[in-house]
Protein backbone atom coordinates (compact mmCIF):
# COMPACT_ATOMS: atom_id res chain seq x y z
CA UNK A 1 0.00 0.00 0.00
CA UNK A 2 1.61 3.23 -1.18
CA UNK A 3 -0.72 5.54 0.88
CA UNK A 4 1.28 7.82 3.68
CA UNK A 5 0.44 9.29 6.81
CA UNK A 6 0.99 12.96 6.18
CA UNK A 7 2.79 15.12 8.96
CA UNK A 8 0.05 16.97 10.10
CA UNK A 9 -1.92 13.36 10.36
CA UNK A 10 0.76 12.71 12.54
CA UNK A 11 1.08 15.41 15.00
CA UNK A 12 -3.01 15.54 15.45
CA UNK A 13 -2.49 11.60 16.33
CA UNK A 14 0.07 13.53 18.77
CA UNK A 15 -1.21 16.14 20.66
CA UNK A 16 -5.18 15.02 20.21
CA UNK A 17 -5.96 11.08 19.75
CA UNK A 18 -2.97 9.88 22.07
CA UNK A 19 -3.76 11.97 25.42
CA UNK A 20 -7.29 11.02 25.75
CA UNK A 21 -7.47 7.71 26.84
CA UNK A 22 -5.36 9.13 30.19
CA UNK A 23 -8.88 11.04 31.15
CA UNK A 24 -11.23 8.24 32.18
CA UNK A 25 -10.14 6.12 35.13
CA UNK A 26 -6.13 7.13 35.85
CA UNK A 27 -7.16 10.55 37.34
CA UNK A 28 -9.20 8.71 40.27
CA UNK A 29 -6.01 6.07 40.47
CA UNK A 30 -3.85 8.66 40.88
CA UNK A 31 -5.65 10.91 43.41
CA UNK A 32 -6.00 7.71 45.11
CA UNK A 33 -2.46 7.17 45.91
CA UNK A 34 -0.94 10.67 45.19
CA UNK A 35 -3.54 12.68 46.10
CA UNK A 36 -3.19 16.56 45.73
CA UNK A 37 0.13 15.46 44.22
CA UNK A 38 -1.24 13.32 41.06
CA UNK A 39 0.16 16.27 38.82
CA UNK A 40 3.55 15.19 39.91
CA UNK A 41 3.56 11.11 38.72
CA UNK A 42 1.88 12.72 35.45
CA UNK A 43 4.16 15.07 34.78
CA UNK A 44 7.32 12.28 35.20
CA UNK A 45 4.54 9.88 33.11
CA UNK A 46 4.43 12.22 29.88
CA UNK A 47 8.28 13.50 30.13
CA UNK A 48 8.92 9.36 29.62
CA UNK A 49 6.89 9.69 26.85
CA UNK A 50 7.94 12.82 25.13
CA UNK A 51 11.68 11.68 25.63
CA UNK A 52 10.70 8.24 24.01
CA UNK A 53 8.23 9.45 20.82
CA UNK A 54 11.64 11.71 20.53
CA UNK A 55 13.82 8.57 19.82
CA UNK A 56 11.36 6.82 17.67
CA UNK A 57 10.64 10.16 15.24
CA UNK A 58 15.37 9.88 15.00
CA UNK A 59 14.76 6.61 14.15
CA UNK A 60 12.12 7.53 11.44
CA UNK A 61 14.94 9.56 9.89
CA UNK A 62 15.65 6.18 7.65
CA UNK A 63 12.03 6.19 6.56
CA UNK A 64 11.97 2.02 7.14
CA UNK A 65 9.33 -0.28 9.19
CA UNK A 66 9.94 -1.22 12.42
CA UNK A 67 10.80 -4.78 11.12
CA UNK A 68 12.63 -3.62 8.45
CA UNK A 69 14.56 -1.20 10.63
CA UNK A 70 15.36 -4.48 13.49
CA UNK A 71 15.96 -6.84 10.55
CA UNK A 72 19.31 -4.65 9.30
CA UNK A 73 20.51 -4.12 12.54
CA UNK A 74 19.76 -8.13 14.27
CA UNK A 75 18.19 -10.25 11.18
CA UNK A 76 15.47 -11.09 10.12
CA UNK A 77 14.07 -13.57 12.69
CA UNK A 78 15.39 -11.27 15.71
CA UNK A 79 12.85 -8.41 13.97
CA UNK A 80 9.72 -11.30 13.79
CA UNK A 81 10.33 -11.81 17.45
CA UNK A 82 10.46 -8.39 18.90
CA UNK A 83 7.61 -7.56 16.19
CA UNK A 84 5.56 -10.38 17.29
CA UNK A 85 6.57 -9.50 21.22
CA UNK A 86 5.34 -5.88 20.24
CA UNK A 87 2.17 -6.66 18.62
CA UNK A 88 1.15 -9.04 22.29
CA UNK A 89 2.02 -6.19 24.64
CA UNK A 90 -0.06 -3.42 22.14
CA UNK A 91 -3.29 -6.04 22.18
CA UNK A 92 -2.37 -7.18 25.92
CA UNK A 93 -2.38 -2.89 26.43
CA UNK A 94 -5.75 -2.41 24.45
CA UNK A 95 -7.75 -4.74 27.20
CA UNK A 96 -7.66 -1.54 30.20
CA UNK A 97 -8.68 0.90 27.35
CA UNK A 98 -11.78 -1.13 25.80
CA UNK A 99 -12.70 -2.42 29.45
CA UNK A 100 -12.47 1.63 30.43
CA UNK A 101 -15.03 2.57 27.67
CA UNK A 102 -17.27 -0.12 28.17
CA UNK A 103 -17.69 0.92 31.88
CA UNK A 104 -17.54 4.26 31.36
CA UNK A 105 -20.53 4.15 28.55
CA UNK A 106 -22.60 1.79 30.82
CA UNK A 107 -22.27 4.01 33.73
CA UNK A 108 -22.51 7.79 31.92
CA UNK A 109 -24.85 7.44 28.96
CA UNK A 110 -27.36 4.72 30.71
CA UNK A 111 -29.91 5.76 33.31
CA UNK A 112 -30.70 2.17 34.43
CA UNK A 113 -28.57 -0.87 34.68
CA UNK A 114 -27.80 -1.93 31.04
CA UNK A 115 -27.86 -5.15 29.35
CA UNK A 116 -24.45 -7.29 29.40
CA UNK A 117 -24.79 -6.70 25.57
CA UNK A 118 -25.58 -3.57 25.26
CA UNK A 119 -22.12 -2.70 24.50
CA UNK A 120 -21.90 -5.30 22.10
CA UNK A 121 -21.96 -2.75 18.98
CA UNK A 122 -18.66 -1.58 19.76
CA UNK A 123 -16.99 -4.38 18.69
CA UNK A 124 -18.21 -4.34 15.10
CA UNK A 125 -16.33 -1.17 15.12
CA UNK A 126 -13.51 -2.35 16.74
CA UNK A 127 -13.29 -5.29 13.95
CA UNK A 128 -14.02 -2.42 11.45
CA UNK A 129 -10.74 -0.40 12.32
CA UNK A 130 -8.78 -3.75 13.34
CA UNK A 131 -9.19 -4.89 9.83
CA UNK A 132 -7.98 -2.02 7.90
CA UNK A 133 -4.16 -0.57 7.76
CA UNK A 134 -3.06 2.49 9.89
CA UNK A 135 -2.31 4.51 6.96
CA UNK A 136 -6.06 4.46 5.78
CA UNK A 137 -7.48 5.22 8.55
CA UNK A 138 -4.94 8.14 9.57
CA UNK A 139 -7.37 10.61 7.81
CA UNK A 140 -9.68 9.44 10.64
CA UNK A 141 -7.46 11.82 12.67
CA UNK A 142 -8.16 15.14 10.77
CA UNK A 143 -11.68 14.40 11.94
CA UNK A 144 -11.07 13.54 15.79
CA UNK A 145 -8.43 16.04 16.19
CA UNK A 146 -10.94 19.32 16.25
CA UNK A 147 -13.59 16.81 18.29
CA UNK A 148 -11.12 16.57 20.78
CA UNK A 149 -10.28 20.38 21.23
CA UNK A 150 -13.54 21.34 20.81
CA UNK A 151 -15.04 18.48 23.79
CA UNK A 152 -11.84 19.26 26.26
CA UNK A 153 -12.05 23.21 25.90
CA UNK A 154 -16.31 22.69 26.35
CA UNK A 155 -15.40 20.39 29.69
CA UNK A 156 -12.66 23.10 31.23
CA UNK A 157 -14.49 26.24 30.51
CA UNK A 158 -17.32 24.83 32.10
CA UNK A 159 -15.40 23.90 35.08
CA UNK A 160 -13.30 26.45 35.81
CA UNK A 161 -15.87 28.09 37.72
CA UNK A 162 -16.52 25.53 40.39
CA UNK A 163 -12.26 25.00 41.10
CA UNK A 164 -10.20 26.15 44.10
CA UNK A 165 -6.51 24.95 42.86
CA UNK A 166 -5.68 25.58 46.62
CA UNK A 167 -6.20 22.36 47.05
CA UNK A 168 -3.29 21.40 45.07
CA UNK A 169 -1.08 22.78 48.23
CA UNK A 170 0.77 22.17 49.95
CA UNK A 171 2.95 20.38 47.07
CA UNK A 172 5.05 17.06 47.95
CA UNK A 173 2.16 16.30 51.27
CA UNK A 174 1.79 12.70 49.39
CA UNK A 175 5.79 12.02 50.28
CA UNK A 176 7.55 9.42 48.01
CA UNK A 177 5.68 6.89 48.50
CA UNK A 178 2.51 7.92 47.05
CA UNK A 179 4.64 9.72 44.68
CA UNK A 180 6.40 6.19 43.62
CA UNK A 181 2.89 4.55 43.52
CA UNK A 182 1.64 7.17 41.66
CA UNK A 183 4.37 6.67 38.92
CA UNK A 184 4.32 3.35 38.65
CA UNK A 185 0.42 2.98 38.40
CA UNK A 186 -0.13 5.73 35.97
CA UNK A 187 2.31 3.47 33.44
CA UNK A 188 -0.27 2.01 32.03
CA UNK A 189 -1.70 4.58 30.57
CA UNK A 190 1.16 5.36 28.53
CA UNK A 191 2.22 3.01 25.76
CA UNK A 192 2.00 5.67 22.87
CA UNK A 193 5.26 5.45 22.16
CA UNK A 194 5.38 2.00 21.17
CA UNK A 195 2.03 2.77 19.24
CA UNK A 196 4.43 5.26 17.12
CA UNK A 197 6.77 2.83 16.39
CA UNK A 198 3.85 0.63 14.36
CA UNK A 199 3.48 3.55 11.73
CA UNK A 200 7.41 3.94 11.48
CA UNK A 201 7.69 3.52 7.20
CA UNK A 202 3.90 4.95 6.85
CA UNK A 203 4.59 8.21 7.31
CA UNK A 204 7.57 10.62 5.32
CA UNK A 205 10.12 12.03 7.63
CA UNK A 206 10.16 15.68 7.05
CA UNK A 207 12.99 18.53 8.64
CA UNK A 208 12.25 18.86 12.00
CA UNK A 209 9.65 16.04 12.50
CA UNK A 210 11.34 14.56 15.25
CA UNK A 211 11.19 17.73 17.58
CA UNK A 212 7.78 18.68 16.10
CA UNK A 213 5.71 15.31 17.07
CA UNK A 214 7.83 16.18 20.48
CA UNK A 215 6.29 19.42 20.77
CA UNK A 216 2.97 18.07 19.50
CA UNK A 217 2.85 15.24 22.09
CA UNK A 218 3.67 17.47 25.05
CA UNK A 219 0.78 20.10 23.99
CA UNK A 220 -1.29 17.08 24.20
CA UNK A 221 0.15 16.07 27.33
CA UNK A 222 -0.25 20.13 28.97
CA UNK A 223 -3.78 19.82 27.87
CA UNK A 224 -4.49 16.76 30.23
CA UNK A 225 -2.15 18.06 32.93
CA UNK A 226 -4.34 21.11 33.14
CA UNK A 227 -7.54 18.91 33.01
CA UNK A 228 -5.91 16.97 35.38
CA UNK A 229 -5.39 20.43 37.68
CA UNK A 230 -9.16 21.09 36.90
CA UNK A 231 -9.90 17.94 38.42
CA UNK A 232 -8.44 17.67 41.77
CA UNK A 233 -9.53 21.57 42.07
CA UNK A 234 -13.22 20.58 41.45
CA UNK A 235 -13.41 17.43 44.26
CA UNK A 236 -10.26 18.08 46.31
CA UNK A 237 -10.16 15.09 48.54
CA UNK A 238 -13.23 13.41 47.43
CA UNK A 239 -11.35 13.17 43.95
CA UNK A 240 -10.41 9.80 44.42
CA UNK A 241 -14.24 8.55 45.01
CA UNK A 242 -15.14 10.39 41.32
CA UNK A 243 -15.23 7.60 38.61
CA UNK A 244 -14.94 8.77 34.92
CA UNK A 245 -13.51 12.43 35.49
CA UNK A 246 -14.26 14.58 32.76
CA UNK A 247 -17.83 13.62 32.50
CA UNK A 248 -18.30 14.76 36.06
CA UNK A 249 -16.19 18.35 36.64
CA UNK A 250 -18.19 20.23 34.57
CA UNK A 251 -21.85 18.86 36.30
CA UNK A 252 -21.36 21.91 38.56
CA UNK A 253 -21.82 24.63 35.63
CA UNK A 254 -24.28 27.20 37.00
CA UNK A 255 -25.91 27.93 33.64
CA UNK A 256 -26.41 23.79 33.64
CA UNK A 257 -29.57 24.57 36.42
CA UNK A 258 -31.53 26.56 33.44
CA UNK A 259 -30.13 25.21 29.90
CA UNK A 260 -29.44 21.41 31.43
CA UNK A 261 -26.41 19.22 31.24
CA UNK A 262 -25.41 20.93 27.90
CA UNK A 263 -21.65 19.48 28.90
CA UNK A 264 -23.07 16.07 27.72
CA UNK A 265 -22.45 17.33 24.25
CA UNK A 266 -18.43 17.90 24.93
CA UNK A 267 -18.58 14.35 27.13
CA UNK A 268 -19.91 12.79 23.73
CA UNK A 269 -17.55 14.83 21.59
CA UNK A 270 -14.57 13.31 23.77
CA UNK A 271 -16.22 9.79 23.56
CA UNK A 272 -16.24 9.52 19.95
CA UNK A 273 -12.44 10.12 19.87
CA UNK A 274 -12.10 7.50 22.45
CA UNK A 275 -13.51 4.60 20.71
CA UNK A 276 -11.64 4.93 18.22
CA UNK A 277 -8.73 5.44 20.47
CA UNK A 278 -8.86 2.69 22.64
CA UNK A 279 -8.56 -0.26 19.82
CA UNK A 280 -6.06 2.00 18.50
CA UNK A 281 -3.47 -0.15 20.52
CA UNK A 282 -4.79 -3.22 18.78
CA UNK A 283 -4.67 -1.81 15.28
CA UNK A 284 -0.67 -1.27 15.56
CA UNK A 285 0.00 -4.75 16.80
CA UNK A 286 -1.85 -5.85 13.45
CA UNK A 287 0.32 -3.46 11.52
CA UNK A 288 3.60 -4.90 13.13
CA UNK A 289 2.46 -8.36 12.61
CA UNK A 290 1.60 -7.96 8.77
CA UNK A 291 4.89 -6.47 8.30
CA UNK A 292 6.60 -8.82 9.77
CA UNK A 293 5.16 -11.31 7.52
CA UNK A 294 5.31 -9.39 4.31
CA UNK A 295 1.75 -8.44 4.38
CA UNK A 296 0.10 -11.79 3.77
CA UNK A 297 -3.71 -11.45 2.31
CA UNK A 298 -5.85 -12.63 4.46
CA UNK A 299 -3.55 -12.04 7.92
CA UNK A 300 -4.86 -8.02 8.88
CA UNK A 301 -8.72 -9.63 8.36
CA UNK A 302 -8.17 -13.12 10.33
CA UNK A 303 -6.17 -10.79 13.17
CA UNK A 304 -8.31 -8.28 13.60
CA UNK A 305 -11.97 -10.52 13.45
CA UNK A 306 -9.86 -12.56 15.96
CA UNK A 307 -9.18 -10.02 18.12
CA UNK A 308 -12.48 -8.10 18.14
CA UNK A 309 -14.59 -11.65 18.97
CA UNK A 310 -11.44 -12.10 22.10
CA UNK A 311 -11.86 -8.66 23.51
CA UNK A 312 -15.74 -8.97 23.23
CA UNK A 313 -15.39 -12.28 25.34
CA UNK A 314 -13.05 -10.98 27.76
CA UNK A 315 -15.24 -7.77 28.37
CA UNK A 316 -18.45 -10.65 28.72
CA UNK A 317 -16.09 -12.88 31.25
CA UNK A 318 -14.81 -8.94 33.54
CA UNK A 319 -18.43 -7.55 33.34
CA UNK A 320 -18.17 -8.09 36.97
CA UNK A 321 -14.23 -7.84 37.63
CA UNK A 322 -13.14 -4.49 36.75
CA UNK A 323 -11.06 -3.68 39.61
CA UNK A 324 -9.38 -6.67 39.13
CA UNK A 325 -8.30 -5.93 35.66
CA UNK A 326 -7.34 -3.05 36.48
CA UNK A 327 -5.54 -3.79 39.55
CA UNK A 328 -3.50 -6.85 37.83
CA UNK A 329 -2.66 -4.41 34.87
CA UNK A 330 -1.38 -2.01 37.38
CA UNK A 331 0.22 -4.42 39.21
CA UNK A 332 2.51 -7.68 38.62
CA UNK A 333 2.62 -6.12 34.73
CA UNK A 334 3.23 -2.62 34.85
CA UNK A 335 6.55 -3.19 34.03
CA UNK A 336 5.82 -4.51 30.19
CA UNK A 337 4.89 -0.97 29.63
CA UNK A 338 8.28 1.10 30.44
CA UNK A 339 9.66 -1.72 28.88
CA UNK A 340 7.80 -1.53 25.67
CA UNK A 341 7.24 2.23 25.67
CA UNK A 342 10.47 3.44 26.97
CA UNK A 343 13.39 1.27 26.41
CA UNK A 344 12.27 -0.20 23.32
CA UNK A 345 12.03 2.90 21.55
CA UNK A 346 15.14 4.32 23.12
CA UNK A 347 16.55 1.34 22.16
CA UNK A 348 15.09 1.40 18.35
CA UNK A 349 16.90 5.10 18.12
CA UNK A 350 20.19 3.73 18.31
CA UNK A 351 19.53 0.96 15.96
CA UNK A 352 18.15 3.76 13.66
CA UNK A 353 21.71 6.20 13.66
CA UNK A 354 24.27 2.80 13.77
CA UNK A 355 22.12 0.66 10.62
Amino acid sequence: MNEKISSRQLYFFLACVAPVGKLVFLPTELAKYAKNDLLLPLLVQFALQAAAVFCVLLAARREQSFYDLVADMGGAFTAKVLSVLLALFLAFATLLPILEQKTFVQSVFYDTLPSILSFAPYFLFAAYVLTHPLPALGRIWDVLAPIFLVGMAGILILSFGACDFGALLPVGAAGAKGFGRGVMLASSWFFDAAVLLSLLGKFRYRRGMAWKGTLAYVAGGAIVLLFFAVFYAVFAETAMNQLFAFAKTSKYFAGITVLGRIDYLFIFALAIVMAYASVLPAQAGVSLLSDAFSHPKYLSLILGISLAVLYFILSLLLDYRFGQAVNLINGPLFWLFPLFSVLLPAATALVGRKA
